[in-house]
């Protein structure tokens, strides 16, 4: 045999050698194999977090009164005949309506705050401006800001949806009074003064008319 031959066959034994290597370590594949399965999500347990997700406490109602509280379920029954109503947002804008309001009184401005009181308050307010007024008295006062805003209390009334919401603030302003001549009769322009009110809001949910209206005060 000569020696190209000997070559030949000793190439075709090595590469014999190796297809048989390869068959034992990657495994023959015969037909049309399956894909690899897969790790499907555990939907149960998905359905399971979302149950929790959705029967979980409303955080927008949580975050201003006692999950457990009558104030809670009474918010939740707003909500439920407007569903787009936010606690929070509200909160905040009782807070911007609280200096709007206070500072308006204070001034005798009480055409420009009078959309946002309800008749009996408005009432209210021009009779004891006017009494001022008669008097001879001025109020000079400066808003410092809202020291404290609490969800106090409220009610609803599921036959007219009707809604009140009582808010409690802490105010910071400075202020005085001036007879007619002038002269500073009570205060200090230079003295803040803490001022605690509970003032109560109403509004039918479900209206038109996003606006709540002053209904009650009360120091």
């Amino acid at each position: 045999m000569n020696e190209p031959m000997i070559q030949l066959l000793v190439l075709a034994g090595i590469a014999v050698f190796l297809i048989l290597r390869l068959k034992n370590v990657l495994g023959t594949r015969e037909g049309f194999e399956k894909p690899p399965v897969q790790q499907q999500p555990d939907t149960n347990k998905s359905r399971r977090e979302f149950e929790v997700i959705e029967g979980g406490p409303d955080h927008d109602i949580t975050d201003h009164v006692a999950e457990d509280s009558e104030q809670a379920q009474t918010l939740a029954a707003m909500k439920r005949v407007e569903p787009e109503f936010s606690v929070g947002e509200f909160v905040h804008g009782a807070r911007g309506a609280y200096e709007m309001i206070v500072m308006g009184f204070e001034k005798g401005n009480l055409d420009e705050i009078q959309p946002f009181l309800s008749e009996e308050v408005f009432d209210t307010f021009v009779s004891v401006v006017a009494a001022r007024e008669d008097q001879g008295l001025t109020i000079e006062a400066e808003f410092v800001g809202v020291r404290e805003t609490a969800l106090a209390d409220t009610t609803f009334d599921k036959d007219t949806n009707q809604a009140e919401i009582t808010m409690r603030f802490v105010g910071e302003l400075t202020s005085v009074v001036r007879d007619r001549g002038g002269d500073i009769i009570e205060g200090n322009p230079n003295t803040i003064k803490r001022q605690k009110d509970s003032w109560t809001f109403a509004r039918v949910m479900g209206a038109d008319d996003p606006n709540w209206l002053l209904v009650a005060t009360d120091a």
